[in-house]
């Protein structure tokens, strides 16, 4: 290791044409450097790379030259002399995409027309989907939680109906502490959850309402943009849970008419649904949709990349950052290549950089380090689900997960971020390695947008598996939070989920490489072979652990 002094920091940067702040003052190891993290970021986001879509060209040029990179490196392949596992999945293409949603309530019928008043899709690998007069419920938020004493479906069987519901929960809804997490979002608020549920409960349909950015976590225009396309799933034979014969999205206006035509007052009811003790209203109407489908079969695959270990080599610390993005859009006007610069470009860069730090070590890690690059996070985080179903390395024997996506490059800040802090001693330890850097750890921002639920560690967090996912502080040393916030507003209103996530030359990467810096740190802790994390009491994934701990 050694410290980045401001000359060669300089000079790194003018090799990357870039144009980076030259005050670093964290000691990098020598393989993490400005020009290298531009290189990469650069080419894995160029329009030679497609938008990185799963099924598409664009896959094997990225997952071939993110091996070809690892094996410049010196790294080894992480699946048992493979580097890729083999992921099967779905692809369900709606074809009718002018479809509308047809509400019969009151003797006239209302529409509301797909990608303006609605997204909808089938969750069922089916050609034709056909639903015709299903009595519609409004199911509040749709969260069946024990723990919380909140059940939305109690006393009402949605077996064959349409369910609408809340995006987020109840916590959220009324800032109460007390209630749920408060503010921040549960599981139980994300659509994930929702869809799962409904389907599990027998509904035929469920509907979303987008009652607000930030109450969702992002515009409606993202979940436009999300459902163009082919939508992928993993197949029953992997995933052999319920699946929605048909699931979607509502904007508010929508709703509001819907509620309307149906006799109802939807902001009455969004407000009734918050309070314990609130009970499903069926509503007087029944809805019709029909959906054709063009049903396919893809093959993507999971990037994995090792560096052995010396002593304990069945023992595994991962690093996960997903490759995939969103492909092409040929019909948009101007660019049409969502190039994914920040989601996942970043996350992508900075494990080749830990990875490049790791295999250069004078000293192999007595543990095996993985670098898991999972397809299909933008279809529902599937490379990770089917990793954790056919683990490489056994979930006991797996130490922890650190995963990094979309990080921002804003600068250098007084903290790193932590998504969903709370969970694990990940923090305790990632605190003592940013102690040494004279930094902090800070929780996120929105804790409403639920983004712990959002990203590839989640799948480990559920099997059990120390998951934490790691993010670049907004504590800025030049403008502090202030400035932090405004640039992560910015990309989330103007550049998440479009063709906007571009690369700029005029980043500033001393920020990010000293959060890669002390990530790659981190896994040097959790390397050594008798260090074994645990989940805080009161994480809710501590118990999964507990009944099938490290052996």
């Amino acid at each position: 290791m050694r410290l980045a002094s401001t000359a060669l920091f300089a000079a790194l940067c003018v090799a990357a044409g870039t144009a980076c702040a030259a005050d670093a003052s964290v000691a990098l190891a020598p393989q993490i450097t400005a020009a290298d993290f531009a290189q990469f970021d650069k080419t894995l986001s160029s329009d030679e790379f497609g938008g990185r879509k799963p099924g598409t060209a664009a896959e094997p040029r990225t997952i071939d030259w993110l091996v070809e990179q690892y094996k410049r490196m010196g790294l080894q392949p992480g699946n048992h002399g493979s580097w890729f596992q083999t992921v099967p999945a779905n692809s369900i293409q709606l074809l009718n995409t002018d479809v509308t949603l047809n509400i019969s309530a009151g003797g006239k019928t209302s529409q509301f027309a797909n990608h303006d008043d609605m997204v909808v899709q089938t969750l069922q690998a089916k050609a034709n989907v056909d639903l015709k007069n299903s009595p519609i419920v409004f199911l509040g938020f749709g969260a069946d939680a024990p723990q919380w004493h909140w059940n939305d479906y109690k006393d009402i069987d949605v077996k064959g109906k349409t369910v609408i519901v809340l995006v987020n929960d109840p916590g959220f809804a009324t800032l109460d502490p007390k209630l749920f997490n408060g503010r921040a979002m549960t599981y139980y608020g994300r659509w994930t959850y929702k869809f799962a549920e409904a389907a599990l409960k027998g509904a035929a349909a469920c509907f979303i309402v987008h009652t607000s950015d930030a109450a969702a976590g992002y515009p409606f225009r993202v979940l436009q943009n999300s459902n163009s396309g082919p939508q992928l799933s993993l197949p029953s034979s992997v995933d052999p849970s319920p699946r929605l014969p048909v699931a979607g999205w509502l904007t508010r206006p929508a709703a509001e008419r819907l509620f309307a035509a149906a006799g109802q007052n939807f902001d009455e009811l969004e407000k009734a649904a918050a309070k314990p003790g609130f009970k499903p209203v069926p509503l007087q109407a029944t809805a019709s949709v029909s959906l054709k489908n063009k049903i396919g079969h893809i093959e993507s695959h999971n990037v994995l990349a090792m560096v052995k270990g010396s002593s304990k080599p069945d023992e595994a610390v991962i690093y996960t950052a997903h490759w995939d993005h969103l492909g092409t859009d040929p019909s948009l006007k101007g660019h049409k290549v969502y190039g994914g610069a920040i989601d996942n470009g970043t996350g992508l860069t900075m494990l080749l950089e830990i990875a490049d730090a790791f295999a250069h070590q004078k000293t192999s890690p007595p543990r095996s380090v993985l670098f898991f690059m999972p397809t299909l996070e933008e279809s529902g985080l599937l490379g990770s689900q089917y990793y954790a179903s056919k683990p490489v390395f056994a979930l006991d024997k797996t130490v922890a997960d650190i995963a990094v996506d979309a990080l921002p490059i804003i600068g250098r800040a007084h903290d790193m971020t932590v998504i969903g802090k709370g969970q694990s001693q990940l923090e305790d330890m990632l605190a003592d390695v940013l102690k040494s850097q004279g930094r902090v750890i800070s929780p996120e921002t929105t804790p409403e947008n639920g983004f712990y639920f959002r990203s590839d560690h989640f799948n480990f967090a559920k099997a059990g598996v120390p998951a934490m996912l790691a993010s670049s502080g907004l504590d800025l040393l030049n403008g502090g939070r202030e400035a932090g916030q405004k640039g992560a507003t910015e990309y989330t209103a103007h550049h998440y989920h479009t063709p906007n996530d571009v690369f700029d030359p005029n980043w500033d990467y001393s920020g990010i490489l000293e959060d890669t810096q002390a990530l790659y740190e981190l896994g040097q802790k959790l390397s050594q072979d008798n260090v074994w994390p645990k989940w805080y009491p009161d994480s809710p994934f501590a118990a999964k652990r507990e009944a099938d701990p490290p052996k």
